[in-house]
C-alpha cells in the first residue's frame, strides 16, 4: 500500500541509492584501469574468469525470468528469494569482473566489417545500460522492502527489461569476444 509511512521508509534509502549509483560505476571505471602488477603485486592473470562471469550473467537472466513468472503466479516468497539471488549474482559478477580486469589486459575484439559494428553496438548499449540499471534495481528493491508494492510494480516494469538486457548482452559480448582471448 502507498502509505505515508511506506514512502518515508523508502526515502530513508534515497541517499544510499544515489551514492551507490554514482560510486559503483566510478569505482568500476577506475579499477578497470588499475593493474595489481603496477603496484608490485605478483598476481597471475585471472584469465579463467570471463566464462565464469558470463555464466553468472546467463544465470541472472534465467533467475529474472523465473522471478517474474513467480510473481505473476502470485508466489511472492519465491519472487523475493529469486530477486535477492539475482542481486547477489550481480554483485558476484561485478567482483569477478573487477578481479579479471585488475589482473589481465583487456581483450580486443578481432572481428571486422558488419560484425564489428554489431559487437560494438551490443557492447556499448550493455555498458551504458549496466550503469543505468543500478539505480533502477536499488529503487525497485527498496520499494519492495518498504512494502510499497504499487510503486514497486511501476518501476519493476522498467527495471526488469533493462536488467534482463544487461544480463543477456553480457553473455552475447562474452561469446563474441571469446575467440580473441589469448
Amino acid at each position: 500500500m502507498n502509505t505515508p509511512e511506506n514512502i518515508q521508509n523508502e526515502k530513508k534509502y534515497n541517499k544510499w541509492i544515489v551514492a551507490l549509483s554514482v560510486i559503483i560505476p566510478i569505482a568500476v571505471a577506475i579499477l578497470f584501469r588499475v593493474k595489481l602488477k603496477d603496484f608490485g603485486f605478483n598476481v597471475e592473470p585471472l584469465t579463467f574468469l570471463p566464462p565464469i562471469y558470463a555464466t553468472i550473467n546467463g544465470i541472472t537472466a534465467i533467475v529474472l525470468l523465473v522471478a517474474v513468472s513467480a510473481i505473476k503466479k502470485g508466489n511472492q516468497v519465491l519472487h523475493e528469494r529469486l530477486m535477492k539471488f539475482a542481486i547477489s549474482l550481480s554483485v558476484i559478477f561485478l567482483l569477478l569482473y573487477i578481479g579479471y580486469h585488475m589482473t589481465s589486459d583487456s581483450t580486443k575484439f578481432g572481428g571486422e566489417g558488419t560484425i564489428a559494428y554489431v559487437y560494438y553496438f551490443i557492447l556499448i548499449t550493455h555498458i551504458l545500460l549496466s550503469i543505468v540499471v543500478i539505480p533502477f534495481v536499488l529503487i525497485t528493491y527498496v520499494r519492495a522492502i518498504s512494502n510499497n508494492f504499487e510503486r514497486h510494480k511501476k518501476i519493476a516494469r522498467i527495471t526488469f527489461p533493462l536488467w534482463l538486457y544487461v544480463a543477456v548482452t553480457g553473455v552475447i559480448v562474452y561469446l563474441m569476444i571469446s575467440p580473441y582471448y589469448v
